[in-house]
């Protein structure tokens, strides 16, 4: 089936061309707003009723950017102090490709984790004694233990996880809700990214993460920062006020309604809708990230730093109040869990600046009857691995990025509460039991928000895209309740 404006270009005729031709001047000024080079895409927007009853109604994802160790957080396996110093077995290992920062190593040396796990909840989940916060909620939390995926770098990791493939260019997860399912709050985007820096190593983030891609560019992720202006340029400039930008937008309405079906050109259509969502967050986004009107009780539980504008723990209460204003994706990215040295160290500080803000967003949401309507994930791009990047010392080390397994949680929206899924080798290594590919994990974030993720799809280059892509991919429904 083609799209509004794929019919206009196969139907256009030389005689329409040359009729229509004076009003190109029209159609160059309405395109000199747009960025230069914008590509045609479609106009369809669809509205889908969701294929099933959705269980969420909104994503928070909190997306430790750099691979968060999996081995150090959750994946308990006390044989590890047995083999601790160690080297990894060939069996173990298997002929894994290897990074470049371990590719010289003569040696491969285990490592155990040198911090204590404790049991929590009434299932008694291993949780990391530095994690006490999100260890107490070891009831409310789904922990999959299987995830894996083929990319072992950092660009191609976080943009397959984030997109669906290893290249740049296609759509984000939050991209990809938008267009399915529109936006259901006239004031805020439907897809809104916040970025905190933690103590650790850090890798760059790049903003085609929350891309929209081949999709009309309404649909990408809005970057709110943490400086006085939230959202770049969407105060008004000096010596323009309110009602002459009203009075811009108003012209420009007029303009592309006369001119639209002419020359149909969907990117315009989205650039305006663009203008017109930042006149309205003008109002809408000063008191979104104002948390004055918070009780202390509130900013308590959050801890100190939700006081304190761009860090983690602030952008998880600014992810609650987006919930509350009908937000459908939040995407809170924290950098700086790419601990290939210092480990010992970076970790502990990594897991003391997120530990309490993670768990206070699901006790907040829980309080307030939230949590059954918003599926919280949270996870990173792979995991570490179990032998030592460089020398390893009596009390310092480093772990190299590791795919074939990792650690993600989730909570609400029709997760099952105090589990575990999925099942490693004693080196944290290999997977024994259910495995869960980073596909399978975004077809069933799609399948709780009520999407069939083989339906939900975009013509582009002659190929039915979807975020999962082509290859096999399903719901996972054993962690479901």
């Amino acid at each position: 089936m083609t799209s509004p404006s794929e019919r206009y270009h196969l139907n256009i005729t030389r005689r329409h061309l040359l009729q229509n031709a004076s009003k190109s001047v029209g159609a160059a000024a309405l395109a000199a707003l747009s960025s230069s080079g914008a590509k045609v895409v479609s106009a369809a927007d669809p509205r889908l009723n969701t294929h099933y009853n959705a269980k969420a109604k909104h994503v928070i994802y909190l997306f430790f950017s750099g691979g968060p160790s999996h081995i150090d957080m959750f994946d308990y396996k006390p044989k590890m102090r047995d083999f601790h110093g160690e080297e990894l077995p060939d069996s173990i290992r298997n002929g894994q490709r290897l990074t470049g920062m371990t590719s010289g190593q003569k040696s491969f040396p285990c490592v155990a984790p040198m911090f204590n796990f404790r049991q929590q909840g009434a299932h008694g989940t291993y949780v990391n004694e530095i994690l006490p916060h999100i260890g107490s909620i070891a009831d409310e939390i789904t922990i999959i233990k299987s995830i894996h995926t083929e990319a072992i770098n950092h660009d191609p990791a976080i943009t397959y996880i984030n997109t669906g493939v290893q290249q740049p260019g296609k759509p984000s997860l939050g991209a990809w809700l938008s267009y399915g399912l529109g936006n259901p709050n006239e004031n805020l985007p439907a897809y809104v990214v916040m970025i905190s820096k933690g103590r650790g190593q850090s890798q760059a983030l790049y903003s085609r993460l929350w891309g929209a891609g081949f999709l009309p560019s309404r649909h990408q992720g809005v970057n709110f920062r943490s400086g006085k202006d939230p959202v770049l340029f969407l105060s008004n400039p000096e010596g323009v006020s309110s009602a002459s930008r009203r009075n811009m937008l108003d012209v420009l309405n007029t303009l592309n309604a006369n001119e639209f079906d002419e020359f149909g050109d969907p990117e315009t259509e989205a650039r305006i809708s663009q203008y017109e969502m930042a006149f309205r967050m003008q109002t809408s986004v000063p008191g979104l990230m104002d948390v004055s009107d918070e009780t202390e009780e509130t900013l308590n539980l959050y801890g100190d730093k939700s006081r304190q504008p761009g860090t983690f723990a602030r952008n998880c209460l600014l992810a609650r109040r987006m919930v509350e204003r009908g937000v459908r994706t939040i995407q809170l990215f924290h950098r700086g869990w790419d601990q290939h040295g210092s480990l010992p160290r970076l970790f502990k500080l990594q897991c003391e600046d997120i530990d309490q803000p993670a768990a206070a967003l699901v006790r907040d949401l829980k309080r307030r009857g939230l949590l059954d309507e918003t599926l919280v994930v949270c996870g990173g791009e792979f995991g570490r691995t179990i032998y030592s990047q460089g020398n390893l010392s009596k009390d310092n080390h480093g772990r190299d990025h590791h795919g074939r397994c990792f650690t993600t949680w989730l909570a609400g929206a029709g997760i099952r509460k105090g589990f575990e899924y999925g099942k490693t080798d004693d080196y944290s290594y290999n997977i024994l039991e259910d495995p869960v590919h980073i596909r399978d994990l975004n077809a069933t974030i799609l399948n709780q928000i009520g999407i069939d993720h083989n339906r939900l799809t975009f013509r582009h280059q002659g190929l039915d895209q979807r975020l999962t892509g082509v290859e096999p991919a399903r719901v996972v429904r054993e962690i479901l309740s």
